[in-house]
């Protein structure tokens, strides 16, 4: 059954500028006659249905600086010809969208090399038979930065953010390759190996499924729950942890996150909690992953300062590599107003990248040149990239652009 809907236009000499989005899913400009659209009803397929929302909040943001909408901002720049600036701009977004894609994707680069001397060092060990080397490598604190990055995975799938994605898998699969090299030194208890294993191969499959739309909802939920109650239950007891002996060793607090992770989950599915609480609990594992990647430098610095001595034996090209690849990511969640990944990327580029870099000039684990090299890029780079994005969105000042990412 179709039902034809007739939309009458304004006349402006025979054609009326419409303005264009980022993706260019409308023309320039149409004829000033009726527009017939005929759209199917009690349609099986969803995908048949005409519809207009907008998918992700870039085309929300720009939305918001379309006419008229745009004259109630008072930092876009006003102008009489609105039609022609309107579609400068839109090109402007279209340009600076695709830019940061990229700008994301390259940061597989760095993130890929960030394993990579651990993966070759851990081979050259078991082929001479020095097993006992790994012994040095925590699987522990490993196995945290695995639950993060599937759980990040999931986030960015919803998101269908692929280049963020590809960075969450390649932290995975790199970080697996260093557990089964632990298994293999028997580093690692195989029984959590195992699981492990499972874990990992079970979330890729359900996430990459997930972002082709293949996946049966009620198994989806299963996994968000689960990553949801996992990362909730382990964030605490690693903070926990991270101060022993300077306070008692417990499992405490990770017992008592675990217990209520899993009430609010249970309260959650079963209809027990308000709108906001059920989407509190929605967003609960995106935000213990990142937090959980922000605990990661402020381990790291109260190791520095217990050890200062050990400080020498950071690698400050590994730290480099860190600043460089969330550096890299930025532009991207800056552009998408992603306030949770720009804060967990942005935070791990300060304090674990640069932070550490820091530390080791302090003492002298680094050279001069390489320091101000390295501080010059980074804060270059952080101007550049909110400098270009309130270019494109017409802002005054870059701090418009901070303001609506914190805003929301």
């Amino acid at each position: 059954m179709l039902m034809a809907v007739k939309f009458p236009l304004a006349s402006n000499g025979g054609r009326t500028p419409l303005p264009r989005n980022p993706l260019g899913f409308f023309p320039a400009s149409i004829p000033s006659k009726p527009i017939s659209l005929s759209l199917p009803l009690n349609s099986p397929n969803p995908h048949n249905c005409f519809c207009l929302k907008p998918y992700s909040s870039r085309l929300t943001l720009l939305h918001r600086r379309l006419p008229p909408i745009a004259a109630l901002e008072s930092d876009v720049p006003q102008s009489h010809h609105q039609g022609s600036e309107t579609l400068s701009d839109s090109k402007r977004l279209e340009e600076w969208s695709s830019l940061t894609a990229k700008f994301s994707g390259a940061a597989n680069v760095p993130f890929m090399l960030l394993q990579l001397p651990q993966i070759i060092l851990n081979t050259r060990n078991l082929l001479a038979g020095n097993t006992t080397a790994l012994l040095a490598v925590p699987w522990l604190g490993m196995l945290t930065g695995l639950l993060g990055n599937l759980s990040l995975l999931s986030y960015f799938a919803k998101k269908r953010e692929k280049e963020a994605m590809v960075i969450q898998t390649l932290g995975s699969v790199t970080t697996f390759i260093v557990f089964a090299q632990l298994a293999i030194a028997g580093a690692m208890p195989l029984p959590y190996f195992l699981a492990t294993s499972a874990v990992v191969s079970s979330g890729l499959l359900i996430n990459f499924m997930n972002y082709f739309n293949v996946l049966p909802v009620q198994i989806l939920k299963f996994w968000e729950d689960f990553i949801t109650v996992g990362g909730f239950s382990v964030l605490p007891q690693v903070m926990w942890s991270t101060f022993v002996p300077f306070i008692p060793n417990s499992i405490l607090p990770g017992i008592t996150a675990l217990v209520a992770a899993l009430l609010a989950v249970a309260s959650a599915r079963a209809g027990k909690l308000p709108e906001e609480g059920v989407k509190f609990v929605g967003a609960l594992s995106g935000w213990t992953a990142t937090l959980l990647f922000m605990w990661m430098p402020v381990s790291q610095m109260w190791t520095n300062y217990l050890n200062p001595e050990n400080i020498k034996g950071l690698s400050a090209l590994t730290m480099f590599l860190a600043l460089i690849g969330n550096g890299l990511v930025l532009p991207r969640a800056l552009f998408i107003r992603d306030f949770m990944w720009f804060l967990g990327s942005g935070w791990a580029m300060l304090f674990y990248g640069y932070g550490n870099i820091v530390c080791l000039y302090c003492c002298n684990g680094v050279s001069r040149e390489f320091f101000i090299a390295a501080t010059a890029a980074l804060f270059s780079w952080i101007g550049f990239f909110f400098w270009r994005d309130s270019v494109v969105y017409g802002f005054r000042s870059p701090l418009t652009s901070l303001k609506e990412l914190l805003s929301g």
